[in-house]
């Protein structure tokens, strides 16, 4: 995943519920997800300009790529599409993409957190997020479908044939949590077949990076 480190908190409140392992790298970080029977590899590039030339040897055979972006920043939009829309040129032929406004928390009151079901009654209400305090959302989901689009030419895939842009276009918050396990329901939901597919094609999708100590090891690859 190219992207800012706020949504990789989001990652990690996502996945330490369930992820069998965290890997730290350097200029970014490996996660294994529990996913069902399947093992999905995560790569979180974490899209700061000191580890740029890293970018392209983690997308290498990438099943997924999700491109972040920050809602409250238009040149966080700009330069994700600049300078690391070339790193997925290392990705699978057939990769899915998907494009990703975080800090969702800062520009839409539905994405503020809210005290968890059955504690209502022994806290103060919680007051509502006035519209005043939000900030102005400064790329909106007509930019980011855009973008879709044009990932997709720059790959040379028919935009007909590919999943649709109101499909792959999110917008969560990495601390709040709004819309993170969706994000990745999704493309889990559409990552697997596409391997499975492979290897019952004979296509090795990824590399074991662990010998499972019992059973059959199912491992699937994403590159976020």
């Amino acid at each position: 995943m190219l992207s800012s480190p706020r949504l990789t908190s989001g990652i990690l409140g996502y996945t330490e519920r369930k992820f069998k392992d965290t890997v730290s790298t350097v200029g970014g970080a490996f996660f294994l997800k529990q996913w069902g029977p399947y093992n999905i590899s995560i790569w979180d590039t974490a899209g700061r300009e000191q580890f740029h030339g890293l970018g392209s040897m983690y997308c290498r055979g990438a099943a997924a790529v999700i491109l972040t972006y920050d809602m409250t920043s238009w040149q966080s939009y700009v330069e994700l599409e600049d300078r690391f829309l070339s790193l997925t040129d290392t990705a699978n032929a057939d990769c899915i993409f998907a494009i990703v406004g975080n800090k969702a928390d800062l520009t839409d009151s539905h994405a503020q957190p809210s005290d968890p079901e059955g504690e209502e009654e022994n806290k103060p209400a919680r007051m509502s997020v006035s519209s005043s305090s939000l900030q102005r959302k400064q790329v909106n989901r007509e930019d980011a479908m855009a973008l879709y689009a044009r990932v997709l030419h720059y790959k040379g895939l028919d935009e007909k044939a590919c999943l649709p842009a109101e499909s792959m276009c999110f917008e969560t918050s990495a601390k709040t949590g709004y819309n993170v396990d969706m994000l990745f329901e999704t493309m889990f939901e559409l990552v697997v077949p596409s391997i499975l597919k492979k290897r019952n094609e004979g296509e090795s999708s990824t590399v074991d990076l662990e010998a499972p100590s019992t059973g059959k090891s199912n491992k699937a690859g994403c590159c976020t």
